[in-house]
């Protein structure tokens, strides 16, 4: 099939795999993914760093052009877990081919990772979402954009069509709510619009995303989920809700409000995280 070469593909994968295990060190063996969405650089604050990794370093790696993503991997320690940390993932409005964009989720499973705890900056749509607050991503809506899984099948990584019933893990979303509760935090569990960006949505298009039952929107971590479930890799997934959605305040949507209000959530997402992983 044009334009898809797996054999070149799962080089490229497996070279990222190997030199980060090399510049980590030997021993690194990580069972966790931890992915910072925009604004929430300082995520890294629940763990002990072990090691930087600029992404340009890594063979065949792509790196993030977008404004609040730092293109970093970090080697870290959580309690006695070896984490792996992307600061500054590629997104498809950057113009990286969906197979970029989901790299970093096929390095992550050859190094072993088997949870991947992934953030995000949302703009809220439902009325029980309002900034500054935090969704459990329950489920998704993504069909109008191109699948991740599109091509010849991965068969080393997972199956031509992989089941989507419940992708982001019940038990990781019951210890998220666990947490909040009993950190006071404003969590609420909700589903997800994943449109292709870069420009925002239009109001239009928010009405029918909200006739469709989404409770939040943005323009990520739908297609690193869905190759992180083909992976068999389980998944959290954690929006910020840095804005509303077009047409539901009077103001203008800006990077710099969506940039400007992660960074007010970070330390509480830091802690949502950290909890989350002392207990899976």
């Amino acid at each position: 099939m044009n334009g898809f070469d797996n054999d070149t593909y799962l080089e490229k994968i497996n070279k990222a795999a190997a030199y980060i295990k090399e510049t980590a060190g030997g021993s690194f063996s990580p069972e966790i993914c931890v992915v910072s969405g925009s604004g929430l650089a300082s995520l890294s604050s629940f763990c002990e760093i072990t090691k930087e990794i600029p992404a340009s370093s890594i063979p065949g790696f792509p790196v993030s052009t977008a404004p609040g993503h730092e293109g970093m991997l970090f080697a870290a320690k959580a309690g006695n877990k070896d984490i792996l940390i992307v600061n500054g993932r590629v997104h498809y409005y950057e113009g990286y081919d969906m197979r970029d964009v989901t790299m970093y989720v096929r390095v992550a499973s050859v190094l072993g990772v088997r949870s991947l705890i992934i953030t995000n900056a949302a703009g809220g749509i439902s009325e029980s979402f309002k900034p500054v607050q935090f969704m459990a991503i329950s489920d998704h809506i993504s069909f109008m954009a191109e699948s991740a899984l599109r091509g010849p099948n991965l068969d080393d990584f997972g199956t031509r069509f992989p089941d989507q019933s419940a992708i982001y893990e019940p038990a990781y979303i019951d210890i998220l709510m666990d947490v909040a509760k009993e950190n006071n935090i404003n969590l609420l569990s909700g589903i997800y619009a994943y449109t292709k960006g870069p420009q925002y949505e239009t109001p239009a298009e928010i009405r029918m995303l909200k006739a469709l039952g989404a409770d939040a929107v943005g323009m990520s971590t739908v297609p690193e989920v869905i190759v992180a479930s083909h992976c068999g890799i389980k998944v959290a997934a954690i929006s910020v809700i840095t804005n509303l959605a077009a047409g539901l305040s009077d103001g203008k949507l800006s990077g710099e409000e969506v940039i400007t209000n992660a960074n007010k959530a970070a330390d509480d997402a830091a802690l949502l995280i950290g909890k989350l992983i002392e207990r899976i």
